[in-house]
């Protein structure tokens, strides 16, 4: 018997999410309706060529923000505080995110819309066989 349901499970005792670069660049909303999951991250700055979102081994969605804002590049020019997108050295922000088992990678989506990358990530709704499988026990191996 389980204490806590699988999302909460994955919470607690693996951490799903993960996070690097600019604060305000990359904060994410994750919901679910019964046919997918939807992934909204902030990525002000960014165009659809500077987003890049991949699955990786072990079901880990990776959303990564490279370039963004332009950073001036004039002879003298020093930067004291650069948080606003863009990053360092072109590298602006990345997301991994363990997917549930539920989902059909071959079918996730994603768009750049008004600083919102949404990722659609569609669930796969025909039903599992059952994990536990009964091993025979014998006298003898």
């Amino acid at each position: 018997m389980a204490l806590l349901g699988d999302p909460f499970r994955r919470f607690f005792f693996n951490p799903p999410i993960y996070r690097t670069g600019s604060v305000a660049t990359g904060l994410m909303d994750w919901f679910e309706t019964p046919q997918a999951h939807f992934i909204k991250i902030n990525v002000p700055g960014y165009s659809k060529e500077d987003v890049k979102v991949q699955v990786e081994e072990g079901n880990v969605l990776v959303v990564r923000g490279e370039g963004g804002k332009e950073k001036e590049k004039e002879k003298g020019t020093v930067w004291h505080v650069a948080e606003r997108g863009g990053g360092v050295e072109g590298v602006g922000f990345s997301r991994e995110i363990e997917l549930p088992e539920d989902v059909k990678v071959d079918q996730i989506k994603a768009q750049v819309e008004n600083g919102v990358l949404t990722v659609v990530l569609p669930k796969d709704l025909s039903p599992k066989a059952s994990k536990v499988r009964n091993i025979h026990v014998s006298s003898k191996l």
